[in-house]
């Protein structure tokens, strides 16, 4: 599993932050059915490896961890069957682990100095967060010109109405929503339909 595989899977990856309110297993099997395979559950809630253990058996599901702050939340994701991570940030350490582990990453940026960072790590994928607050869709498209070979996945404060005009910049591979599962939303048939219209987003 290439990184390029988890960013090409759909066009929104479902950044979902985990309290119990659902069945975890039940969600990948209604993300996956509507469209999107690639899951990234945030390590931010007691639940979160737990969660990745039952995702991880979903037929067709690729599960990865977000909000991977450290080389031990690498190692305990990994172990539990995450097949990517994704950090908000980049730094030496997550990024040595991330290849020792080889293991698919998608550390964060936000600025040129970060991709340079990155860029030198020997990583040309990023995510871009946090995406509105950075600058938009008009910061990454200023900062996509002097890395033309570097692809992107915009996270942050992107919505359903938002995510097209992400989508169509040629540096972007694929967006992250939060909005398809938000904390506490335990209705599958909502989850379900926001993430039908999300994996028909035109890119």
């Amino acid at each position: 599993m290439t990184i390029d595989d988890v960013m090409t899977a759909a066009p929104v990856i479902p950044v979902l932050v985990l309290d119990g309110s659902v069945d975890p297993a039940v969600l990948a099997e209604t993300l996956v059915g509507a469209g999107l395979p690639a899951l990234e559950v945030t390590l931010r809630t007691p639940q979160a490896l737990d969660a990745i253990r039952a995702m991880a058996k979903v037929p067709g599901a690729i599960v990865g961890a977000g909000t991977v702050l450290n080389a031990i939340d690498m190692d305990k994701a990994i172990d539990a069957g995450a097949q990517f991570l994704v950090s908000p940030g980049l730094t030496q350490a997550l990024a040595r682990r991330a290849i020792e582990r080889r293991v698919a990453y998608l550390p964060g940026v936000a600025t040129a100095s970060d991709i340079m960072r990155g860029l030198a790590l020997g990583f040309d994928r990023f995510k871009f967060f946090p995406a509105e607050t950075a600058g938009g869709v008009a910061a990454l498209a200023a900062l996509s010109l002097p890395f033309a070979s570097v692809r992107f996945c915009p996270t942050g404060g992107i919505t359903p109405q938002s995510a097209a005009a992400w989508l169509a910049q040629p540096s972007v591979l694929c967006v992250g929503g939060s909005w398809l599962a938000p904390p506490g939303e335990a209705d599958l048939a909502a989850i379900g339909a926001r993430a039908r219209a999300a994996a028909a987003i035109a890119h």
